[in-house]
């Protein structure tokens, strides 16, 4: 009787790479995109801080016919008989204030007819990103 001959299992060495290759190249392609994930999700934070502190001047500019002056909008914000924010948000990273500046540059308070608010975006090619080096900007309705 012939014996037969036992068929061996497993996978061939050109298998191997090719399988090899196509994880390299997932991994190439997904990589890059995870590590960007939290600075798009810290952009999107000041993004929101910023249209929240907005609301918040335009409350305070209904209430007092004026931006709170450059010195003092953080304390403007939250103090006083109406606090119009608990706290006014930081960038999440750096921990540091947002730019605040009024129109006109010193002006006094019931002086203060415009305002600019920048934050800087860490992925500088946002769409919505202004100028070379990634500066978000609200300015004032009025």
């Amino acid at each position: 009787m012939k014996q037969l001959l036992k068929k061996q299992s497993g996978f061939t060495l050109l298998e191997l790479l090719i399988v090899i290759v196509i994880i390299g190249i997932l991994a190439v392609l997904i990589i890059p995109n995870l590590a960007s994930g939290p600075q798009r999700a810290r952009d999107a934070q000041r993004k929101s801080d910023l249209r929240n502190i907005k609301t918040a001047l335009e409350t305070y500019y209904n209430d007092t016919n004026s931006y709170p002056g450059g010195g003092s909008w953080k304390t403007d914000l939250t103090g006083g008989a109406t606090p119009y924010m608990k706290t006014v948000p930081q960038d999440p990273k750096s921990k540091s204030d947002y730019t605040y500046a009024t129109t006109p540059v010193a002006c006094t308070t019931g002086s203060c007819t415009s305002y600019t608010l920048t934050a800087t975006l860490e992925n500088q090619k946002d769409s919505q990103a202004t100028g070379a080096n990634g500066q978000y900007t609200i300015n004032s309705a009025n």
